[in-house]
């Protein structure tokens, strides 16, 4: 068995581990790729992924984490994953499949979910299969698992908790349609803006709110211009650990199943450390006065105003059967 390489470009500016001999055989090299440093929960899923992977197989493996960027950023891991070149699994946030697949991006939209349990209980329940099964027959990439568990809020420049008080409210939301017909359904007003422009956005009263995870918040420091947050929990995120299909039909079966058995299980501890340490960085805000969390009051009524946008979106991408299993899932 011969030990995969970086392709093109990336191989003369990539540093591989050098490979050993095991009864005059080389092993295998995995190549995988994120955008952080170890610190991170993608970092953290990944490294267990290749834990667990070795765990299982028994055999001599090489995998290289290829951090901090250093082969591009999450779009172009899953190019090289669909080509079967330079990334053979990494985490990649379902908005960056979107062209390969309608649907990739409806299992991060906004209202979603009702609450990290639901979230849960959907993953559990396998019933993103159909949109995976897609992923894989047209980009031919994996979904091995399901890490993520950031939870998404509204950052403002001044204390709401209420329908009525984010009435208008000029919020940012991300790119795609769909947040921002979710977000003009429960009364805001929201607009699209440049993510590394919404600080100052604020600052210069533009906007008056935008809408991240914790981790998002701190980094950015957005709390230094819109320190209340109120806790609409409109979105959790979905990161899947992704493997290239094209690596996968050349392994040998136990690898095969090693793997598989190795992504459902580092997604699930993907989920608990994202999720946990989403709560903690808040805590930690906090504690420091840099942030107030406000409880939104009508969270449930919200829902009500953009779940019929949400139906008819899933209706128009051809996920309506998904959408209704997950409404329904109690």
């Amino acid at each position: 068995m011969q030990r995969r390489t970086l392709l093109g470009g990336l191989a003369a500016t990539s540093t591989l581990a050098a490979p050993f001999a095991v009864r005059g055989q080389t092993p295998l090299t995995l190549n995988g790729a994120v955008q952080f440093n170890d610190d991170h929960a993608f970092n953290k899923a990944l490294l267990k992924f290749e834990e667990l992977v070795k765990k299982y197989y028994g055999k001599p493996i090489n995998f290289v984490l290829h951090r901090n960027s250093s082969l591009g950023l999450e779009k172009q891991y899953f190019e090289y994953m669909a080509q079967g070149k330079a990334v053979d699994y990494g985490i990649v946030s379902p908005a960056h499949m979107s062209t390969f697949s309608k649907a990739a991006p409806f299992i991060d939209a906004p209202f979603l979910f009702r609450d990290l349990p639901h979230w849960n209980k959907v993953l559990d329940a396998d019933l993103l299969k159909p949109v995976a099964d897609e992923i894989a027959q047209k980009a031919d990439v994996m979904l091995i698992g399901y890490a993520g568990g950031g939870v998404r809020n509204i950052f403002i420049n001044k204390p709401m908790s209420t329908l009525a008080e984010i009435k208008g409210l000029k919020v940012r939301v991300q790119g795609a349609p769909i947040w921002s017909k979710t977000f003009a359904a429960a009364g805001m007003a929201p607009t699209v803006i440049a993510y590394n422009e919404v600080y100052n956005a604020i600052q210069n009263n533009v906007i008056s709110a935008g809408e991240n995870e914790a981790a998002g918040v701190e980094t950015m420091k957005f709390y230094e211009v819109a320190p209340n947050l109120a806790m609409t929990e409109h979105a959790i995120t979905i990161r899947p650990i992704c493997f290239s299909g094209k690596t996968f039909k050349s392994l040998p079966k136990d690898l095969q199943d090693a793997v598989l058995k190795a992504g459902k299980e580092a997604g699930a501890y993907g989920r608990q450390v994202e999720s946990s340490e989403d709560e903690q960085k808040l805590v930690a805000l906090e504690k420091a006065g840099k942030l107030k969390r406000i409880p939104f009051k009508d969270r449930a009524e919200m829902k009500k105003l953009v779940d019929p946008v949400m139906a008819a979106y899933a209706k128009e991408i051809g996920a309506d059967v998904i959408f209704t299993k997950i409404v329904e899932l109690k």
